[in-house]
């Protein structure tokens, strides 16, 4: 097992600085955020193909299965380890408030909150946050370079994918349990299948919504990424009016017709569509994704 996990993270690094090398080949893309679309676009499908026939099977039972307060409970828990991350990436932004926030959270969860299966800091003010080291590239005025589907790992960008990377190595999980693997890969592989429990309603959007899922889970992410290193307050650029428009069906054409976009860039639905499919789909199981779940206080349960 632990052969297998050391392949998978060869084979990460292995699929990016091929996607990287690749770049030179793939002179057909149509959006110059996305240089390697060809490529982008298979490895798309394969990541879709593997979450419809393992990881959304698994994660529809373990929905089925747990109650929503045990599912509340498990994403609180993860939550709070990796609130761990997010104080040290506010802290290397600049924003010693938010870290110092970051830090009270874990204090309160960890031990009024029973390890954190309680969100008791969300219910005395302390607000959740969410930061990851592409975050903190990005507030040091590293752009996200092409956008980039990784293998197993889904979208991404060149930027995000490094910090990725540096979050693998960082991830508290990786540390705590370090000389518990089964422990410690266990507790990874339920990291995955919650957080895909957690995201099923938003694939059904996707699915319902999106022209092409492809383009609009591109397009989504890096409007949200753009928004999340701005903290939602992005600076304006000459090319703002050249962003490429979220391509939904008609609203005759949906069952849910509330999903129509109602503004040039529906940034709320952005927000929601680009994590309608887990930014790791299978790959979790070496690493944790882009950012945690929404945190959710267990008195009071809500969907993500």
């Amino acid at each position: 097992m632990t052969m297998f996990f050391a392949q998978a993270r060869s084979a990460f690094m292995l699929s990016l600085l091929s996607l990287i090398f690749l770049g030179g080949c793939a002179s057909t893309a149509k959006n110059p955020r996305d240089p390697l679309e060809p490529i982008n676009r298979a490895v798309y499908q394969l990541n879709d193909g593997l979450d419809k026939v393992v990881l959304k099977p698994v994660a529809t039972v373990y929905k089925t299965v747990l109650p929503q307060f045990v599912r509340t409970g498990v994403t609180n828990f993860y939550n709070n380890l990796y609130d761990v991350l997010t104080a040290l990436h506010n802290l290397l932004q600049g924003k010693v408030g938010d870290a110092v926030s970051d830090v009270g959270r874990i204090a309160i969860n960890s031990t009024v909150g029973l390890a954190g299966f309680i969100d008791v800091a969300t219910e005395v003010g302390l607000e959740k946050h969410k930061e990851d080291f592409g975050q903190t590239l990005g507030r040091w005025g590293i752009g996200s370079g092409p956008y980039l589907q990784i293998p197993l790992f889904g979208p991404s960008s060149f930027r995000d994918g490094f910090g990725l990377w540096v979050d693998v190595q960082l991830d508290p999980v990786r540390w705590i349990w370090r000389n518990h693997i089964a422990t410690r890969n266990s507790l990874w592989g339920l990291y995955i299948v919650n957080l895909r429990a957690n995201l099923l309603d938003s694939t059904k959007i996707l699915e319902e919504a999106a022209l092409d899922p492809y383009e609009f889970q591109r397009d989504a992410y890096l409007q949200r990424r753009r928004n999340l290193v701005y903290d939602g307050n992005p600076p304006a650029e000459k090319d703002d009016e050249d962003l490429p428009e979220l391509k939904t069906k008609p609203s005759g054409e949906l069952e849910r017709p509330d999903l129509a976009p109602r503004s040039e860039h529906p940034e709320p639905q952005a927000a929601v569509l680009a994590e309608a499919q887990p930014d790791t789909p299978i790959a979790t199981l070496v690493s944790k994704p882009l950012a945690p779940a929404p945190s959710t206080a267990v008195s009071s349960p809500e969907s993500p």
